[in-house]
């Protein structure tokens, strides 16, 4: 589909020149090399009010960022397997409250970090089981091994899985490994960033019968429109990928790496539906838009629009927000006044945040920069897409927020 802008802005109620400045303000972090290049997209009412890109896809290649550039999105993964595996659920394939150790066994008696060393952990029995909507809202108690926060995360690393899992590690071998390790906390009683989005993916093979990467294609990227969006890049498209860069530490300049970047170039052992997709802007248009219009667009329903609702409602416990019920470790959102739904953050009060954004906009990003934001009360979208990792390192999402809402002045 073409990016360009569909309307103009002021019919959708933004200000041009406003809008110029997002263009301006991502400009010079590509001009003083913090990042190579960039993708913008933002929308109101459905309508696309404003799309730019610039600077380099591969800045060593001398190649620019153009509108069909490919992108690893990597968590932004989280929210396409999660309306996947709510598919399932509007079939009556299982429940939100069913215990996963229903179909993977491999969960059904988990035990729990109390205290101890990585080489002598003591644990405690679950007192709860993993249900499937603690994987879909990270209250799970499962972890990441990149946190470097805790004995369970070092847990994790010891066993080959950090940012990347072990080579040649399939997702069946990978939930097997998971399901032995000790949880962080009691399932239902914290939130903690993990993996549970990759035993998501598990769960969705097992309950479908398909591979993940099939069930995905068949039932929501071909019938969305979504042919960018895959695991790896061959052939042709391999040029259209964006290099991945991070931060030099003496000067801040984006330098490339390599190492991680290739990754993208073969097909993976580990369908990671927390993290291993590559996409396009355009693509990921067409998701953000279904999400707006309550699961359908182009005539093609995934979800019903209830379904969308109750997704992106606060599933912490007690009503919580990130800034009380997190565990640490974590810098890709604002934690104050943010809850979190199935498959997304969830603005319940914008006000801890300092940024503009209204009460039920929901969003996530990866680790490489890369965001996006639904806000069904402005009818509003706004993408994000630049490969620097990690997305600490620079303030672009809060910097999005305000540059997008500041030139809304209907």
């Amino acid at each position: 589909m073409s990016m360009a802008r569909s309307i103009a802005p002021a019919e959708v109620g933004f200000d041009p020149a406003r809008l110029a400045r997002i263009d301006a303000h991502f400009g010079r972090y590509v001009d003083d090399g913090r990042l190579a290049g960039f993708q913008v997209l933002v929308t109101r009412r459905g309508e696309i009010a404003h799309s730019a890109a610039y600077g380099l896809r591969d800045r060593e290649a001398g190649t620019p960022v153009e509108a069909d550039t490919l992108w690893r999105i990597y968590s932004m993964s989280k929210p396409i397997t999660s309306v996947a595996a709510m598919m399932l659920w509007e079939e009556g394939r299982f429940e939100l409250t069913d215990e996963i150790g229903r179909w993977l066994p491999e969960f059904a008696d988990m035990r729990v970090y109390s205290k101890g060393s990585t080489l002598k952990p003591y644990t405690v029995p679950a007192i709860e089981p993993i249900r499937v909507w603690h994987l879909l809202s990270h209250t799970s108690g499962l972890t990441y091994g990149f946190m470097q926060t805790s004995v369970v995360d070092g847990l994790y690393r010891a066993a080959g899985y950090d940012l990347y899992p072990p080579s040649g590690v399939d997702l069946a071998e990978a939930s097997r490994v998971f399901g032995e390790l000790p949880l962080l906390f009691q399932p239902g009683t914290a939130w903690g960033y993990s993996v549970a989005t990759d035993v998501l993916g598990r769960l969705i093979e097992v309950v479908s019968g398909q591979s993940l990467d099939t069930f995905l294609r068949e039932r929501m990227l071909d019938p969305l429109g979504m042919t960018d969006t895959r695991w790896h890049v061959a052939g042709a498209d391999a040029e259209r990928l964006a290099a991945l860069y991070v931060p030099d530490p003496a000067t801040g300049r984006a330098v490339r790496h390599d190492r991680l970047g290739d990754l993208a170039y073969a097909k993976p052992s580990l369908l990671s539906g927390g993290g291993g997709l590559i996409s396009s802007a355009a693509d990921y248009h067409r998701f953000t838009q279904m999400l707006l219009r309550g699961g359908e667009l182009d005539g093609v329903r995934l979800l019903g629009p209830r379904t969308v609702r109750l997704m992106t409602r606060n599933h912490l416990p007690g009503g919580g927000d990130l800034g009380t019920l997190s565990t640490g470790g974590f810098a890709e959102t604002t934690l104050d006044g943010i809850g979190f739904g199935l498959g997304f953050a969830v603005v319940d009060d914008p006000v801890p945040s300092r940024l503009p954004s209204s009460v039920g906009e929901y969003y996530w990003g990866g680790v490489a920069s890369t965001a996006f934001l639904v806000d069904p009360a402005e009818q509003l979208t706004a993408l994000l897409f630049t490969q620097l990792m990690p997305s600490s390192t620079w303030p672009l999402r809060a910097q999005l927020r305000q540059l997008v809402y500041s030139a809304l002045v209907d």
